[in-house]
């Protein structure tokens, strides 16, 4: 529905901010998010002219896009491999022993060293549904999980 209204950024930036927010009140933390649409809409226009760019250099630029949304925006957009490291990625490198870190920025990298370039995009989506799934928070099922026995974390 969201893209189906606002087409470019002019239409993120022309909409008044209560409209965008019910618009976009579902995805949850919503008024942060509408800021940030807004920012990242007006630094489209402003330092691309209204294109999404397609480095990551560039994309770190906009206004609220940090490294996670930019790998996201690289992926779909332009299949370019990046680590998207969300909640259930960071969660999940850490129970399973692939970093020591709980900075994403370093889970990124520390993950990025693990596989190969072309795997890390569906290595994300694979940690990010174990981890919605399977690998949750508070109560992962254990008894569901494929890789349970290979997982450091089983011994807590």
């Amino acid at each position: 529905m969201l893209f189906k209204k606002y087409k470019t950024p002019q239409d993120y930036v022309n909409t008044p901010i209560a409209e965008l927010e019910a618009d976009i009140r579902p995805t949850g933390f919503y008024k942060n998010k509408t800021k940030s649409l807004k920012g990242c809409a007006q630094g489209l226009i402003d330092l691309y002219g209204g294109k999404v760019p397609r480095t990551m250099e560039e994309l770190l630029k906009l206004p609220g896009v940090g490294r996670k949304t930019a790998n996201c925006v690289l992926g779909a957009a332009f299949g370019v491999p990046g680590i998207v490291v969300d909640t259930h990625v960071k969660r999940l490198s850490i129970r399973m022993g692939l970093t020591q870190n709980k900075n994403p920025d370093k889970i990124e990298f520390d993950v990025q060293e693990l596989l190969p370039k072309e795997r890390w995009r569906r290595f994300s989506d694979i940690l990010i549904y174990h981890g919605r799934e399977i690998c949750k928070a508070r109560k992962p099922d254990h008894a569901e999980c494929p890789v349970f026995d290979l997982c450091p974390s089983n011994e807590v």
